[in-house]
Formats: C-alpha cells, structure tokens, sequence
C-alpha cells in the first residue's frame, strides 16, 4: 500500500522521540540522519530531501518548545508540519469556470493511466453535481478510444469521439459544441501520449491547448516510477504548463518518493491520488491528511467522508425498523458488508485508524470477507432468516457450495452471533439512526 515502507520507518523513528522528557543537540543530529536515510531510500529527490532536513533542524532548535508538549512531541509536530509543507500544504481544487462547460485536459506518458484516470475523474466530479463529457483525443493508441468508450459505458458517462479523422483540434472543438448543446458543464479530454517526451508529442499538446483554451492542464504520472515521475513532471510542466498532478497507482507505491518531492521540484500542487483498479478509486489529495497516515496518526475524516458517500440513511432507517420486529438476520449482514466494502479495502481503511499503524499483530485480509460473503449468498432464504436452521449437514451443503470448510462455517457463525448480540444492544440503548446523529465529526478532528 502507499508509504509503507516509508510510513514504518518514520513511525519507528518518531516512537523513539516520543517518551523523550529531553532532547539533546546531538539526539535531534542522530534522528534527522536516520531521517534523511529513510527519505532517501524512498527514492525522494536529494534537493528536497536536504532543504526538508535543513528547515526541520532550524525550527527545532530555534523554537522555544510549547509548555504541553515534550520535546520529542514537539519535534514530531515540527516534522509533520514540514512534511505537509512539502506535499502542498493545502488541498488544492479544480478550477470551475463560472461559465460552463469547465475543459479539463489530462496529459502525460503512455502507460500512466490517462484513460482509466479520465473516467475516474469524472465519477469523482458527478458524485459533486456536475455533469462531465469524455472526450477521446488520443486517435494514435490501438483501442485507446474503445478503451474511454468501455470506462464511460461502466458509468454511464457520454463520451464524445471521432474515428473518421486525425484531426485533435477538430475532435476538441466538436466535443466543446456538443457539450454545449447538451448541457455538459465539464469536459474532460484524454489526449494521447507517447513512451517519451519528444517535440511531436508537445506540438500536438500545444495545439490543443491554444484551441481550447483549457481551465485546468492535469498531468496524469505514474508514482510507482519515482524520480522518473518528478523528471517528467518538471519537463511536461516547463515545455507545455501544467495546473496539478494527479498521481496514479498510489496504492502500489511503497517507498512514496514522488509524492514528497513532486510539489517542490514543480511548484504544481498534487490534486488528485488514485489509489486502486476501481473506477471510484480515486481521492481529492489532501497533503494534511496524507501527512499523518504517513506518520501513523490516523485519517478519520476521511473515513468519516468515505462512510457518508457509502452508507444510505434510509437502508440504516429501514434496519433500525427491522430490528424493532424481527432482529439482525444474515441478510442485514450481508447488506452491511456490501456496504463497507464501497469504502475501499479493509486494509486500508484500519491504516487511517489512529495507533492501529503500530498494532504489528492486527492484520486484516479482504479475501476473509469474499469468503463470507460466498457463505452467506450458498443459504437458502429461509436460512439466511432463521440461522438456528444450520444444522450439521446444512453446513456442509453450504461449505461445499461456498468452496470453504464446516470449519469456516462455523467460525463465522460463532462471529455472527457476536455481531447479533452487539446489534441488539446498540438498537436497545440508543437505535442505529441516534447512535449516527450523535457523531459530531468536528469531534473527530482531534485524532488528526
């Protein structure tokens, strides 16, 4: 997963501060060289990597150290603050036009992601309100159009193409008009790339720019190749400007060096992370909230966010009815694990749980719930209703028709009963939709 690697180091390192009542010259010397090594390692880019250093260092001895906090906490703060710093700061948004349609055009090499990354965005941006227009510019790579057709097929988002001409300027601007016409308030152009950087590919990039006069020029850039990204960063944004990055196949990359120093080598803001294969992995880039998964602190606000887009009020309404009358069958479960599986991977969601970085031992496989969820889907109705059905050779029926064991069967049922107790309670003292209307998120902010 993203930062892991980077993300264990830095936590170990900060661990040792952290019970430190003082903190010498020399003890802050030996923390920022094992600093420096880990961020080298994780292929950040060297001028990035002193400056951060040089500025960690000033700050930590220059600055009188807050009454509440120990030293070493102090340094972590100082530390975090500067790594935010160096991820941007703020987050920083799409600039939308006041006069639609909005003409966003994504750049960058073959092999980046462009094309899964254009319909991403324009999930992303529906799920907002707006309604985005494919546009398939890149008339070079086989099946790059069929490609966008199938992404927009998926969900339901028009895509504009042109396979009689060559011509990208005349597909942009045929798309605009269409757009236009039809209401369409952001369009979203996929140009083509090619394997390198080369005159002819910035001359057609160009073109296209002139032509359509783009709101926003993302460049779309492959994070697991490292330094290679920043390079074609600092090369796509110095021939051609660009407005933001967004950062493809986070989720692989473990070492997390193009992240940190693509910001400070370009001085364009990451704005988007995409973070999986799933067209609606994908995330507003929020450097804050990145800092402190890196350093172990949690993400609950994104949690919270990712719970509000996946949970539906009136499913939880309809539960909390059912509990009143007939109680927590196996059906519920299953609507509930669907549910949280829309919030990503199991994973990755108890990585953005404040401390549970440094819980070594809890480990959580997601094929544990595809296993349930084939349990569950190989019972009957009438089982899925009334679980006290499941004798012995109904467990083996459904161990069978699941591909799992009578052992599996009943470790999850045993489980299940947990679950029901649990739901029981939860419904006695307060009822499900009182229990989510007393989370005050501005609450939440203090695990940050």
């Amino acid at each position: 997963m993203a930062f892991d690697t980077l993300g264990s180091k830095l936590q170990e390192i900060t661990r040792k501060l952290r019970g430190k009542a003082r903190v010498t010259e020399s003890d802050l010397k030996d923390v920022l060289r094992e600093v420096k090594l880990v961020l080298l390692e994780a292929d950040v880019n060297y001028k990035v990597v002193k400056d951060f250093i040089k500025t960690v260092e000033e700050k930590a001895l220059g600055q009188d150290v807050l009454k509440s906090l120990t030293p070493g906490q102090q340094i972590i703060k100082i530390v975090k603050d500067e790594m935010t710093e160096l991820l941007g700061g703020v987050e920083s948004k799409i600039n939308f036009t006041p006069n639609p349609p909005t003409i966003i055009m994504l750049v960058g090499l073959q092999g980046s992601g462009k094309t899964t990354t254009a319909g991403k965005l324009a999930n992303l941006l529906r799920k907002t309100g707006k309604k985005p227009l494919l546009v398939a510019c890149d008339v070079y790579r086989p099946a790059a159009i069929k490609q966008l057709q199938v992404v927009g097929g998926q969900l339901n988002i028009p895509v504009f193409a042109n396979e009689n001409t060559k011509d990208v300027v005349l597909i942009a601007r045929q798309a605009i008009s269409q757009a236009i016409s039809k209401l369409n308030d952001v369009i979203i152009l996929d140009t083509a790339g090619r394997l390198h950087i080369d005159e002819e590919l910035m001359e057609e990039l160009q073109k296209v720019k002139q032509a359509t006069k783009p709101h926003e020029i993302l460049l779309v850039v492959d994070s697991m190749t490292g330094q290679d990204a920043v390079n074609v960063a600092q090369e796509f944004n110095e021939k051609l400007g660009i407005d933001g990055i967004v950062l493809t196949k986070l989720d692989g990359d473990t070492r997390g060096g193009a992240a940190l120093s693509v910001k400070k080598i370009t001085g364009r803001p990451i704005k988007f992370a995409a973070t999986g294969e799933k067209l609606s992995d994908i995330e507003v880039f929020h450097p804050e909230r990145m800092t402190s998964r890196i350093l172990g602190m949690g993400d609950v606000l994104s949690i919270i966010e990712k719970a509000e887009e996946a949970f539906d009020e009136e499913e939880a309404i309809k539960l909390e009815q059912k509990l009143k009358k007939q109680g927590f069958d196996l059906n519920d479960y299953l609507k509930q694990l669907r549910q949280m599986k829309k919030m990503g991977s199991f994973s990755s969601i108890l990585k953005m749980i404040p401390g549970m970085n440094q819980l070594k031992d809890v480990k959580i496989d997601d094929k544990e719930f595809v296993k349930i969820e084939a349990i569950i889907c190989s019972m009957t109705e009438k089982e899925r209703q009334d679980p006290n059905l499941l004798n012995a050779s109904r467990r083996r029926r459904i161990a069978q028709g699941s591909g799992t064991t009578v052992q599996d069967i009943n470790k999850f049922m045993n489980s299940f009963q947990m679950t029901q107790k649990m739901m029981k309670k939860v419904h006695n003292e307060k009822g499900l939709k009182n229990m989510m209307k007393n989370i005050n998120p501005k609450d939440l902010k203090r695990f940050k």
